[in-house]
């Protein structure tokens, strides 16, 4: 039995999940979501914009390799030259990746699976490259920092294809619906769950501007990229009102996400929010 954590004992996924008809996915998808935990849309970005996305992405990304080339080890964290770079909270850096956050596709997807009612939590492009090919261990995003209430919801959106051999997602189906899990940080790769899941797990390689939706309850990981091409991925997370986040186990207050420079609005009330800088 994989340990639940402290924060987590009384969680009920009916509960937390949105119980409305969906109006942007379909129906399969929906069912495929509150039982799987994923499910993969395809084309959420028509190819203009995708190309616009990905220049920006590029640019974030190239900077972020730029800083990690001025460290001594070319490592921060998790972020290593080479192998994988991050680029967070670009959306609120950019016009063009705003405007994508705030596009009709993203406001169905975030309104079908939150509700009405839906702020982007965080962004932020992930680019793995295959001159030192690494697995993403087993984890769930609730893992990382402790958001409450626990489902919110990633949209994983590929830049460029992504067949499994560039590192696509893989999902271990039916795991959201017990909570968050105890992770443990491994290093050099971040926190992780476990080595394998004991369920069957379920690869999900998509094409460029498509995306694969899953709670942050999913435990998922990304293989290793050996495909010799750089595999470019741009991430988005969205919570619902009152939302709050616990920075470790002595954090009894957490910090509630309700700056709206910080964590803006994307659907008040069912209605789009303007993008604004």
């Amino acid at each position: 039995m994989i340990p639940i954590h402290p924060r987590s004992l009384d969680f009920d996924w009916e509960a937390a999940v949105a119980d409305h008809p969906p109006t942007f996915i379909s129906s399969e998808q929906a069912a495929q979501f509150n039982e799987r935990g994923f499910f993969v849309i395809d084309q959420v970005i028509d190819p203009e914009t995708l190309a616009a996305v990905r220049a920006e992405t590029d640019r974030f990304c190239q900077e972020a390799d730029d800083f990690l080339d001025s460290l001594p080890d070319q490592r921060l964290f998790i972020a290593e030259k080479g192998a994988i770079t991050f680029a967070p909270q670009i959306a609120l850096r950019s016009d063009v990746l705003a405007d994508f956050v705030g596009s009709a596709a993203i406001r169905g997807i975030t309104t079908d699976l939150i509700g009405p009612d839906v702020r982007l939590y965080h962004d932020q492009a992930v680019y793995k490259a295959s001159e030192k090919p690494r697995r993403f261990p087993w984890h769930q995003d609730n893992g990382y920092a402790f958001v409450t209430p626990e489902h919110y919801l990633t949209i994983w959106i590929a830049l460029v294809d992504v067949p499994e051999n560039a590192g696509c997602v893989w999902a271990a189906p039916g795991l959201h619906r017990r909570g968050t899990y105890v992770h443990n940080y491994v290093e050099p790769l971040g926190w992780q769950i476990f080595d394998e899941p004991p369920v069957t797990p379920v690869a999900a390689p998509i094409s460029a501007g498509s995306a694969v939706v899953f709670s942050s309850l999913t435990p998922h990981l990304t293989a290793p990229n050996v495909s010799g091409n750089m595999r470019k991925a741009y991430i988005l997370q969205f919570v619902g009102p009152n939302a709050t986040r616990f920075e470790g186990p002595l954090d009894e207050v957490g910090t509630p996400l309700n700056d709206d420079r910080r964590y803006p609005w994307v659907v008040r009330g069912g209605a789009a929010v303007p993008t604004s800088h």
